[in-house]
């Protein structure tokens, strides 16, 4: 009993061991994508399933990483991703209703515009300026790109708080509380969709100084100096407005200093490739932002070319007061500074309708605009999402001035028509780039081939449809337009390993390796490098542990990363991996509790964590850490399907009914999976339940023909029911798979030989045993009970000592051979042979070595119930070939010389046989475990 369950804890650990080979491969993949884009907001966001909590959407930033993280984006968006969470519950990761429903949003938006526009235009004009608005192809990104819903929510809340502060000037002057109060709360929800949407609160102080109040710049300038001279009193108006300005002020204060909280006073850290400007020393930092208000200015005016990525290089850096892109900045600010004074010095509605369109394109604007902290992108066109407001109110106001002229009129209902049209058709086109990752961005290399992340991300388009080697070429490009590229060089050499050629992947390592920069003492190295970058160091040593004599050269690497980070928690991961691997739990256990430290809702770090304690053999601790993986994670299948294994493997009856629940959950998850049908038969078959357990295994090879242990174990199955004749088919299948299967041989020799009579079958089938190992004891013995059955005692002697060489101990082999040798002796005394007829010994009391089964956990386990019936099925067959002789056609002669004995001899023969049925009971219990 004690052997068969090594046996099986063996097989379960090795079944755990491919299991955590699987992880490896994963967990060492994940982390060498080149950065974060749109698809890590959804497809890798753990926070969009119904099974992570909720709080942890107001704990996460916008891709799904903790906001105490250092490589988080800082992008706090909770009520954005609750969008995307609805999204998954109804449709999990179905496109079509994440687009449906940002459609839904754009038309919202439009909406609201076209109501904020009939506070300052007439009908057709603010008809013209939402119509505008709606087909602006400048859109696209926000609108067709799911993750541009960020814009569209913060949108629809920024314009309703607008309306709503509108609605707080009462009768006479008078303060209304109420839409003042609405308005905080919207601000503060736009916020929560997006950071800009906290800028609406200047829009607010704008229209309440000069448009609700009527106030000119020259009018309130003279009013502040009346007033500071001591002329006069401050008006009971501009008391009024000052207590709501200061009312906004205050909340917006409290908004600013919540999100400074949120994000730990920390800024995200970005790369010089994110934003070259951003890290150029002066003036070039300051030229080059301020020429980025003019590009963006021309793609609201022309948006003919767009591009969906403009770091790197897309935008050379204004390096020189002589550049001629400096005319375009004088230029922009010109024209701005104009509209400006116009708005602010002049009254009527006119003056107005400017004053809130500059308002609208300016203030959202800001945060953005590398003003006051660095982004991380140089233009993004999904940013002029609300600024292109602005635009539209200050294009459909010069068209209201254009028709009015009788002589234009004509005129500018064509270009109208026109602009519409165009826009529409581009709009409609640009749809079509955003098809998939390759259209999207190979349409963005048309118009820019000196951005590398262009290159990069096309070819990792193309590596998602497993196409590596035009990927290559890609990745190459990217490393020739920017040769300091740390993430395209990772990329050449992740390609280059999925190429199997290793050896030119390790030198594409080793360049990006030195690229990073050099520790500088007293310096925080994690501010000066893109933590993605970090994984360098990862790739590399996953690469050369794959060869035996490198283990301790892999580990260097893992530990340099955690030395620049100590935060690095893949790096504890994949240092965990590799200390199991070189045998050496220990240290992967303090590895994994480390990583855990830093993130202990990482369902895949307690699966880990579980497998380390499986290498520990403590399969108690092992369990927990598997339930602790379920409860963060209850459809993790690795988790699901080992666990469910080591609970049947614990020979606890009481765990068996989860086993099974959670074996049922995972061919759920994975229904073509033929190991977990397996198993449910191996489950039904310790419960006795035969019929099920046919049912599953006949399943299990259906998915998987061939499958050696499920054939092997059905046709057990049936040899244990009494079926053996419908046990054959199934083991002629398992050997023309496996011609070389030692048990299938064995057990169907068994058969052939005690239910069809066919000895010379069995025969052959124990003599290719022999061929394939001389020193098998169960086959060996087995051809001996032939040589028996075939009345050839010489041999059958012969055999059984040469077999009792083998295994000296074997108490039935000696049993055995003395009834030949007595056998024998009758013969020489004249008297006619009765051979015991020993047929199922085929497996008695044979001890084979355990198979090296891969998802076949239970082979073994199944032989040793085989030898029990076998023990059983012999100690009933002995007993009738001695009391019955006549059995196997023997001659009658037996019974008259059976009677020549002696009372005495034959009473001494019957205690013989009493004692040896015992002993046979003795070990059937024994192997029973009672």
């Amino acid at each position: 009993m004690a052997e068969k369950d090594a046996q099986r804890k063996c097989e379960l650990y090795a079944k755990l061991k491919q299991r955590e080979c699987l992880n490896e491969e994963i967990l060492c993949l994940k982390p060498i994508i080149f950065e974060s884009s749109g698809e890590d907001a959804i497809l890798d966001n753990k926070d969009l399933h119904p099974s992570t909590p909720l709080k942890n959407l107001f704990l996460n930033d916008f891709w799904g990483t903790p906001m105490s993280e250092e490589r988080s984006h800082k992008s706090y968006r909770p009520l954005t991703v609750l969008t995307f969470r609805l999204n998954y519950l109804f449709s999990e990761l179905n496109a079509v209703s994440y687009h449906f429903l940002n459609v839904i949003f754009h038309a919202a938006v439009c909406i609201v515009f076209l109501k904020v526009c009939k506070l300052f235009l007439d009908n057709r004009s603010s008809l013209v300026a939402s119509l505008l608005f709606a087909v602006h192809p400048i859109h696209t990104e926000a609108v067709t790109g799911v993750v541009g819903r960020a814009e569209l929510l913060s949108s629809i809340f920024f314009l309703a708080a607008f309306l709503s502060y509108t609605r707080s000037r009462g009768p006479e002057n008078t303060i209304v509380w109420t839409p003042i109060a609405v308005t905080v709360f919207l601000v503060a929800v736009a916020t929560l969709c997006k950071e800009q949407g906290i800028t609406v609160v200047g829009i607010c102080c704008v229209y309440e100084v000069f448009i609700a109040q009527g106030y000119t710049l020259p009018i309130l300038w003279d009013t502040v100096l009346q007033i500071l001279r001591g002329k006069g009193s401050i008006p009971y108006c501009m008391l009024q407005m000052l207590l709501k300005l200061i009312v906004l002020m205050f909340s917006t204060l409290l908004l600013v200093v919540i999100r400074v909280q949120v994000i730990q006073s920390q800024l995200p850290v970005f790369t010089r490739f994110d934003n070259p400007a951003a890290v150029s020393p002066s003036p070039a930092r300051q030229l080059t932002f301020n020429y980025l208000l003019p590009v963006n200015a021309w793609l609201l005016l022309n948006p003919s070319e767009l591009c969906c990525d403009w770091t790197m290089g897309t935008i050379p850096l204004v390096e020189s007061l002589l550049d001629i892109r400096n005319v375009a900045t004088i230029a922009f600010f010109c024209f701005l500074g104009t509209l400006l004074i116009f708005s602010l010095r002049y009254a009527g509605d006119s003056s107005k309708t400017v004053l809130m369109a500059l308002c609208l394109i300016v203030l959202p604007f800001i945060p953005a605009s590398n003003l006051f902290f660095p982004v991380g992108f140089v233009v993004a066109e999904r940013v002029l999402y609300v600024p292109s407001m602005g635009f539209c109110m200050l294009v459909a106001h010069g068209w209201k001035k254009l028709s009015s002229n009788s002589v234009l009129r004509k005129l500018s209902w064509v270009c109208l028509s026109l602009v519409l049209f165009i826009h529409a058709l581009k709009t409609l086109h640009r749809n079509w780039d955003w098809e998939s990752e390759y259209t999207l961005f190979m349409s963005a290399l048309k118009v820019n081939k000196n951005n590398a992340k262009l290159w990069n991300n096309v070819g990792h388009a193309l590596e998602n449809e497993k196409n590596f080697e035009r990927a290559l070429r890609f990745f190459i490009q990217a490393t020739q337009v920017q040769p300091d590229d740390i993430g395209a060089h990772m990329n050449v050499g992740r390609t280059y390993k999925n190429l199997n050629r290793t050896k030119e992947a390790e030198e594409s390592y080793l360049i990006a390796k030195s690229l990073m920069p050099q520790i500088i003492p007293g310096k925080k190295y994690a501010a000066r490098v893109a933590p993605n970058h970090l994984n360098v160091y990862i790739n590399l040593a996953n690469l050369i542990r794959a060869n035996e004599s490198r283990l301790e050269e892999a580990d260097q690497l893992y530990r340099q990363a955690i030395s620049m980070r100590p935060d690095f928690k893949q790096a504890y991961i994949s240092r965990g991996e590799l200390l199991l691997k070189m045998n050496k739990p220990l240290q992967a256990k303090e590895a994994y509790l480390r990583a855990l430290e830093l993130d202990r809702s990482n369902a895949d770090l307690w699966y880990n964590l579980a497998i380390v304690y499986i290498e520990l053999k403590d399969p108690t601790e092992a369990l927990k850490n598997f339930n602790r993986a379920l409860e963060l994670n209850p459809s993790h299948k690795l988790a699901l399907f080992n666990s469910a294994l080591l609970m049947q493997e614990s020979g606890d009856a009481r765990l068996r009914p989860e086993a099974k629940k959670r074996l049922l959950n995972y061919v759920k998850e994975e229904p073509h999976d033929a190991n977990g049908y397996f198993n449910l038969g191996m489950l039904a078959m310790d419960d006795k339940k035969d019929a099920e357990a046919e049912t599953w295994m006949k399943k299990a090879i259906k998915l998987q023909p061939g499958f050696r242990s499920a054939l092997f174990n059905l046709a057990l199955l049936y040899s244990q029911t009494a079926k053996e004749l419908k046990a054959l088919p199934v083991l002629e299948e398992l050997l023309r798979y496996y011609p070389d299967h030692t048990k299938g041989l064995i057990l169907k020799g068994d058969i052939l030989m005690n239910q069809k009579k066919d000895i010379r079958g069995a025969k052959e089938c124990f003599e290719k045993i022999l061929k394939m190992d001389p020193n098998n004891v169960q086959g060996k013995h087995n051809l001996c009970v032939v040589y028996f059955e075939e009345r050839d005692l010489i041999k059958a002697e012969k055999c059984l000592v040469e077999t009792l060489a083998l295994a000296p101990h074997e108490e039935y082999i000696q049993r055995h051979l003395s009834i030949v040798r007595s056998k024998i002796a009758l013969l020489g005394t004249g008297e006619a042979a009765t051979l015991p007829s020993e047929k199922t010994t085929a497996s008695e009391g044979g001890k084979t070595p355990p198979e090296d089964l891969k998802g076949a956990k239970n082979e073994n386990l199944k032989v040793a119930k085989n030898e029990q019936r076998s023990s059983r099925t012999t100690n009933s067959d002995s007993n009738k070939g001695q009391a019955k002789p006549k059995k196997q056609g023997e001659k009658n002669t037996t019974d008259k010389e059976t009677k020549k004995k002696s009372t005495k001899e034959i009473k001494d023969i019957e205690k013989k046989r009493v004692a040896a049925l015992k002993r046979l009971e003795e070990i059937e219990r024994i192997l029973n475990g009672e």
